[in-house]
């Protein structure tokens, strides 16, 4: 599913390296775990996965596509059908309801709009599948806006916007910082049901390393990335 060789990114030319990573490849259907320290190129590394980020040297493909020899533009419509992201802040649209929000990237991508109606009788309905799996009572909510909902209840929703349209890849930006233990244990028995029941690959990120023993393999990102230095 991923393929990385000789990656190279700075955020300008006059500073240094942010990732230097040789190699790195990821199966279809894995579940990988990175984790690393603060300055370490987590979110970085995340952004070049993406497609958001463009290497200055070095290949990422995802999917059998090399998205560092797309356009900013192709790289774009390439991530609205093929990749889901789960922001560590969420990134709920305020003015936006609790389906509209889930079926945001569905705006974006003729292609999740198909899969989503592929699953059910319309797009409203498959977003409330997914809010429902994910233990929401979308009756209660459905008038609550977004903003007023509880941390937990937010990062249910995002994670249903990321996996609405079954994207091959689902990307996680430490997304369960904000929980206590429980929650967190909680929450990843959620998302990694919804997660194999559309054969999507994982790649999750986060400092806390108590969870990596859950996935199907761990990353040290201070070990891959050579170009981090601890301050």
């Amino acid at each position: 599913m991923i393929e990385l060789s000789g990656l190279r990114f700075r955020w300008r030319r006059s500073e240094p390296l942010v990732i230097d990573i040789d190699s790195l490849a990821v199966a279809a259907g894995e579940r990988v775990f990175i984790k690393g320290p603060s300055g370490s190129g987590k979110t970085t590394l995340l952004n070049l996965l993406a497609g958001v980020a463009r290497p200055e040297a070095g290949t990422v493909t995802v999917a059998g596509t090399a998205l560092s020899a797309l356009t900013g533009a192709a790289r774009d419509a390439f991530r609205a059908d093929h990749i889901g992201f789960v922001f560590q802040l969420f990134n709920l649209v305020p003015y936006l309801s609790l389906i509209d929000n889930v079926l945001l990237p569905c705006s974006f991508s003729a292609l999740r709009r198909e899969r989503c109606r592929e699953r059910a009788a319309d797009l409203t309905a498959e977003a409330e599948r997914l809010l429902a799996h994910m233990e929401l009572d979308v009756a209660a909510l459905a008038r609550r806006p977004v903003a007023e909902l509880s941390v937990g209840q937010q990062q249910r929703v995002a994670v249903a916007r990321a996996l609405i349209g079954a994207p091959a890849l689902i990307i996680a930006d430490e997304p369960t910082s904000a929980l206590d233990a429980d929650s967190r244990a909680a929450f990843l028995d959620l998302l990694f049901g919804e997660v194999a029941a559309v054969g999507a690959t994982l790649v999750y990120v986060s400092h806390d390393a108590s969870i990596e023993g859950r996935f199907d393999r761990g990353l040290d990102l201070t070990a891959l990335n050579k170009a981090w230095r601890p301050s």
